[in-house]
């Protein structure tokens, strides 16, 4: 699982020209899910975003989390992560894994969060175009791969 996360001051996201996730200060969190990806990568990361400590506190030291600070999630399935260019012009994507399992997994982590946080959980749409929009505060942005 392979998940980019970027400090938000706000965020929202667009299908078909309808938004169906939307955010204040908070995390936005693009999702890749791995062919070889469980249920146990899921709820590591769920636990990993929900404590990463890169807010600040008033010390202005990336010291506390979206739980301390009562922010928000954005969580958007990105399968383009798992994307391999290192040979020729068009990325593979086999890495990735098919929509069905990925699909479910990115349910699972949407309910996980929900469940097991008291953050506001907002989505995109599984498997549509998309249209992201957000203002990064920071900018702060990483990576986290399980």
């Amino acid at each position: 699982m392979r998940v980019v996360v970027q400090r938000v001051s706000k965020a929202s996201v667009k299908t078909n020209g309808k938004v169906t996730g939307s955010i204040g200060k908070g995390l936005l969190l693009l999702v890749g899910i791995h062919a070889s990806d469980t249920m146990e990568e899921v709820k590591w990361m769920c636990r990993k975003v929900s404590r990463l400590r890169i807010f600040e506190d008033e010390n202005d030291r990336m010291n506390i989390s979206v739980n301390d600070i009562d922010g928000e999630l954005l969580v958007v399935s990105q399968f383009t992560l798992y994307g391999d260019a290192r040979k020729g012009n068009r990325p593979s994507f086999i890495e990735a894994a098919q929509p069905d399992k990925a699909e479910e997994l990115y349910d699972k982590m949407i309910e996980h969060l929900k469940q097991h946080t008291d953050l506001n959980v907002e989505t995109g749409v599984f498997g549509a175009h998309m249209e992201v929009s957000l203002l990064n505060d920071g900018p702060v942005t990483l990576i986290l791969e399980k």
